[in-house]
């Protein structure tokens, strides 16, 4: 992945044009030590660095490039209860009481969004309400089965929207039936994760820009090396998730392999109409179909259509990207049909072979957070508050998540790109076959 094909992807992006003004964080010059280095300056990271300086530690974040510059500051900016992976995966795994609990942590992540927005008065657009919808009667069915079993087995109570009543709630020809989810929503990402620096910052932890560790010597004290300093600390965090493997390899070449760069697109409208807006999604909700290759949308706070959905499994930019973008767009919303589309963007989020989250250690006092397979816009702010308190001595529900076993991607270095290309063609048919 060239830094070619990284200005591409991110050159036209809504959410950069639309940026709250960031302090300028310095490249690491020297020598210097702390408690903590958090390699990675996303949700992940500055989340993990927010609870340690909480808890008294003297915190370092390393940003390879600046702060938000990965899928924290490109993503659909979707607030969803719950990991990408279904939850019988995590039974299957776990158990039923452990998956409990993983899933009411899911519920604790949304929660903690809304409490570091309010702290540290984050303006980022937050707004509530998620809508998942099924395209077909059978797609229906098997969501209305998914909703009734999370009812009585994890006692998850969202609304149940009905065939009758679906366009009441999404005025579009698409979708057959949904569910209203009122702990769910959606914020602009990138503002999100730049008020999440400036909340890290406020409490005394040292943020540097443009810093890519280069090497690490593991120990009782860790030393991590950057082109221009070094740090040495007692514990790591490497919160990069998929750009670490590509920016930093040598850092964790073990856990690398668990997981494989996906790229998706977005694009962003002109302002519509309000009244069209309203009408369109009343409820103002992010939405996602339940599709495995899926398409997610909702209206920024000055009424933009935020439409994303198409993936690249290849690590290539898919041609003709905006019209293709617009055609799933007008599929959905044929009254978007002469909106102008101002903005195309995307990036890579990192995916495991069963779309559940990565969490564990690679030595006792080295930490990593990777896998949240395009959900992790709040799940990514619980999993640094479980490495916060690992590291304060409380490890056990970082412990749950790391007990979910992970497999490396088959197929090795050259070969797992293109088996990749293959499973996922299948679930495209399977998608369009109902």
């Amino acid at each position: 992945m060239s830094a070619a094909t990284e200005l591409k992807l991110t050159q036209n992006s809504y959410y950069a044009a639309s940026a709250n003004e960031q302090p300028s964080y310095p490249t690491l010059e020297g020598d210097i030590e702390a408690d903590v280095c958090v390699v990675g300056g996303g949700f992940a990271g500055l989340s993990t660095a927010i609870e340690l300086a909480d808890r008294g530690y003297k915190v370092a974040v390393l940003e390879a490039k600046h702060i938000g510059w990965g899928a924290s500051g490109r993503n659909g900016g979707q607030l969803i209860a719950g990991l990408a992976c279904e939850q019988d995966v995590i039974e299957n795994a776990l158990g039923l009481d452990a998956a409990k609990q993983v899933w009411n942590m899911s519920l604790e992540a949304l929660e903690l969004v809304r409490a570091r927005v309010k702290r540290f008065d984050i303006q980022c657009d937050l707004s509530s309400g998620f809508l998942g919808v099924a395209v077909n009667e059978n797609k229906g069915a098997k969501l209305r089965q998914w909703l009734d079993g999370m009812a009585k087995r994890y006692d998850y109570h969202a609304e149940w929207i009905s065939p009758n009543d679906i366009n009441q709630w999404i005025d579009s020809p698409r979708y057959h039936s949904g569910y209203f989810d009122k702990s769910g929503g959606h914020i602009h990402p990138l503002n999100y994760c730049l008020g999440l620096a400036k909340g890290a910052a406020s409490l005394g932890v040292r943020i540097f820009q443009n810093s890519a560790v280069t090497a690490m010597q593991q120990g009782e004290t860790n030393h991590l090396r950057t082109e221009k300093g070094s740090i040495k600390a007692r514990f790591v965090v490497l919160a990069g998730n998929m750009y670490l493997p590509e920016v930093s390899p040598k850092l964790a070449p073990s856990i690398a392999p668990r997981i494989m760069p996906v790229g998706t697109y977005i694009i962003g409208t002109a302002p519509i109409d309000p009244t069209l807006a309203a009408k369109l999604i009343p409820s103002n909700s992010a939405v996602c179909d339940t599709n495995f290759i899926l398409d997610y949308f909702r209206f920024s706070a000055d009424k933009r259509m935020i439409y994303g959905g198409r993936v690249s499994y290849s690590a290539l930019t898919p041609p003709n990207l905006t019209q293709s973008m617009q055609a799933r767009m007008v599929e959905t919303f044929p009254q978007l049909k002469d909106i102008k589309v101002e903005y195309t963007w995307g990036g890579f989020v990192d995916i495991t072979m069963n779309r559940a989250p990565d969490f564990g250690r690679i030595a006792p006092n080295i930490y990593y957070l990777q896998g949240f397979s395009g959900h992790g816009v709040a799940l990514t702010g619980l999993a640094g508050k479980l490495v916060a308190e690992a590291i304060s001595g409380q490890a056990e529900r970082l412990d749950v998540f790391a007990k979910i076993p992970h497999h490396n991607f088959f197929g090795g270095k050259l070969l797992r790109t293109p088996a990749l290309v293959l499973g996922m063609a299948w679930y495209q048919l399977r998608d369009a076959l109902g």
